[in-house]
């Protein structure tokens, strides 16, 4: 079996995948500090709820945008589960070009998005991943990933009105039923919820624009499915695509090793 992780900056997601179907996925709040012991005690209790033990790890995969967290990562999958972790990098065979000015600057999250969303939509693609922050990774009909915008996320965005702003509380968020605030938590989650929405559409047109062509849109993250309900510039909703785009990319460089 295939143990999967993507390391992003606020969660760590752990997958495991057995060759047909996702046998678990376990969320741990991202801490750089933490070693690859603690990460085995946390893991090998979550997995045994599935019926699972670090016997049945025969190989893994790593994404991670936080530097700090990949060397523990690398120590659990060797030291723990006895495997060589495949590394997503630059480096590797995507199938596909990395037309940047800096291949190696790309998030690697970014890169295993736009991976698994040439497997399952046809190109030209605009991938939206509603994460820490909130990106949009681009790939052309050629099917060449050729950049994106990186934008502040959403729930990064509410912590720093509230820390900023002495007199407005921390909410959540939330579609409000009015876009005319009439107190201080609806006008807040309005300016969100529809600011968001118009980066959203204003992003993707000015993609086309530049592209000259109309591309699919893809939405994943937790918060994906709130905001596609608010416009229809979004097209599809894939919840798991990180962990799909994690999948092919082990499964292609595998067979590159073989």
């Amino acid at each position: 079996m295939l143990l999967a992780i993507d390391a992003g900056n606020t969660n760590i997601v752990f997958a495991v995948w057995d060759g047909t179907r996702w046998r678990g996925q376990w969320r741990l709040a991202t801490i750089g500090e933490r070693t690859s012991d603690e990460y085995a005690a946390w893991l090998q209790q979550v997995m045994a709820w599935g019926d699972l033990s670090p016997s049945d790890i025969d190989a893994a995969i790593i994404a991670s945008v936080v530097p700090a967290a990949l060397w523990h990562l690398r120590r659990l999958c060797m030291i723990r589960f006895g495997v060589e972790p495949l590394v997503a990098t630059a480096e590797l065979d995507w199938g596909f070009r990395i037309r940047t000015d800096n291949p190696n600057e790309v998030g690697a999250d970014r890169l295993v998005n736009a991976l698994a969303a040439r497997a399952r939509f046809p190109c030209p693609l605009i991938v939206v991943d509603f994460g820490t922050a909130t990106t949009f990774d681009v790939v052309d009909r050629e099917g060449d990933y050729i950049g994106g915008v990186i934008s502040p996320g959403i729930n990064l965005s509410l912590e720093a009105l509230h820390r900023a702003a002495a007199a407005l509380p921390r909410v959540g968020v939330a579609r409000p039923s009015h876009v005319i605030g009439r107190s201080t938590v609806p006008a807040m989650q309005s300016g969100i919820f529809w600011g968001y929405v118009g980066l959203i559409e204003g992003v993707v047109r000015r993609v086309a624009e530049e592209l000259g062509d109309t591309p699919t849109v893809i939405a994943t993250g937790g918060l994906a499915p709130l905001f596609a309900d608010g416009t229809d510039v979004i097209g599809h909703i894939v919840p798991d695509l990180t962990l799909e785009g994690l999948v092919l990319l082990h499964r292609r460089n595998s067979r590159a090793a073989a």
